[in-house]
């Protein structure tokens, strides 16, 4: 075989090999939903879902809730999170913060909460005026007004979001925004969540 025709083919491998690594990680999204037996709609936006290969550990993050209290993401321990790190001044941050809000409302209790946790330098205040002018009612207020959550998160942008098991340990991220409050985003998280009791 010629040097040129062995180059053709290794591209021909490359391509094949990228294409069922996007497979594997996209594996929630449109395609998957089609076939899905759930019932979820073929419509709804593909998560993006990064999964740890195992849960991972995730650093201790501090940061003050909407009464400026000091809290932790210890705090947590015992609950599956929606960890999601945000900002009042990023576009999708806010395209996709309703969608936190409709989330929290549908599936937050005991058992799990989305922790929106804010990066914003203006703290509390800035926050609360974005929860009002969006009428976001169902989540509550934490911010980290050092960005420290970033730095130890690893996150390369934002919005930047972890499910967090009930021991702290990080299960997937997606990065980018999501329609957290459609049946893809909501079947995944309750596939985690105990199962409620019969009758």
């Amino acid at each position: 075989m010629t040097k040129p025709a062995l180059a053709i083919l290794g591209l021909v491998v490359l391509g094949l090999a990228a294409a069922g690594a996007y497979r594997e990680l996209s594996s929630v999204g449109k395609g998957a939903d089609r076939t899905s037996p759930s019932g979820v709609a073929a419509g709804d936006r593909a998560l993006r879902i990064e999964r740890a290969a195992t849960p991972r550990p995730l650093p201790e993050l501090r940061f003050v809730d909407g009464a400026g209290a000091p809290r932790a993401l210890a705090d947590f321990r015992g609950r599956v999170i929606l960890l999601n790190v945000w900002a009042t001044w990023c576009v999708p941050c806010r395209e996709e913060m309703p969608a936190l809000d409709r989330l929290q409302a549908a599936l937050g209790g005991p058992d799990f909460e989305v922790v929106p946790l804010s990066i914003d330098r203006g703290g509390v205040f800035v926050v609360k005026g974005f929860y009002e002018e969006l009428d976001l009612r169902a989540l509550q207020i934490y911010v980290d007004q050092s960005g420290e959550a970033l730095t130890k998160l690893g996150a390369v942008g934002i919005p930047w979001t972890l499910l967090v098991d009930r021991d702290g340990r990080e299960l997937w991220r997606v990065v980018g925004s999501a329609e957290w409050d459609k049946p893809a985003a909501l079947n995944r998280i309750r596939s985690h969540l105990p199962e409620a009791p019969k009758g």
